[in-house]
Order: structure tokens, then sequence, then C-alpha cells
């Protein structure tokens, strides 16, 4: 029997790897600061978020401004500073931790994209070799 000659099979990457990479693409396992996270950036990039906020920030100033009794903020609007500076501390890291596994996907998804890239260029070389020794 003869033996073909042919494209050598390479395994780049380990199945175990590719699972659990392939796992962490579908989301799949997330945990529950995980799942919020991604919500909350979610929630917190969107124009309804944005305009209601705009909303709540006039309401809560004309409230202060025009009422005659009981001010609860007058107009420097000292607390409101204080609650604006504290969600801005609070929603900077969720959201960073966000954009982090966001950017883990990336990576990921690029690696294994090189992956495939590397074998399907060893495949062609390996092609073009064999066109060419059928040429001559």
């Amino acid at each position: 029997m003869k033996k073909k000659k042919g494209v050598k099979k390479e395994n780049t990457t380990k199945k175990s790897d590719s699972k659990i990479h392939l796992k962490f693409l579908r989301n799949h396992n997330r945990s529950f600061a995980q799942k919020a996270s991604d919500s909350l950036s979610k929630w917190v990039g969107s124009w309804a978020f944005i305009l209601s906020f705009f909303v709540f920030l006039g309401l809560w100033m004309s409230a202060n401004v025009y009422m005659w009794v009981q001010r609860w903020d007058p107009y420097p609007f000292i607390l409101l500073n204080l609650v604006l500076s504290c969600l801005a501390a609070v929603q900077a890291p969720i959201i960073l931790m966000s954009q982090n596994r966001a950017a883990q996907r990336d990576r990921i998804k690029a690696e294994n994209d090189y992956h495939v890239n590397r074998k399907a260029e060893k495949e062609i070389q390996e092609i073009k070799r064999l066109l060419q020794r059928k040429l001559k």
C-alpha cells in the first residue's frame, strides 16, 4: 500500500481549551455579578437612560428652586452633587468590568481566528506545492 502524501493535521489547540473558549463565547455559566454588570452597562449606555437622567436632574433642580417650603437641597445643589458623584463612583467600575469581559471575548475570538487562518494558510501552501509538482 502506498502512503498518501497530504496535508499534515496539526492540532493547534487542545480540545478542552476550545470547549472552554466556546462556552465562554456563548456566555454560559456567567456569575450573577457578570450578568448584572453586562445588563447595567447595556442600560446605562442607552438613550432611554440618558433622557430619563436629564428629566430626573431637571425635576430635582426645579423642585428645589421653586419650592416655597422645605427645600431639601437649595441652589448650589450640594446633595445633588453628592448623588451624582456616588452614582459615577459605582457605575464606573461596573462598566469597566463589562468592558473587560467584552475585551476578553474579543481576544478569544481573535485567537481562534488566528488558529483557523494559520491552518488554512498551511493547507493552501500544501495545495500549491502539490499543484506545482503536477505541473512539472
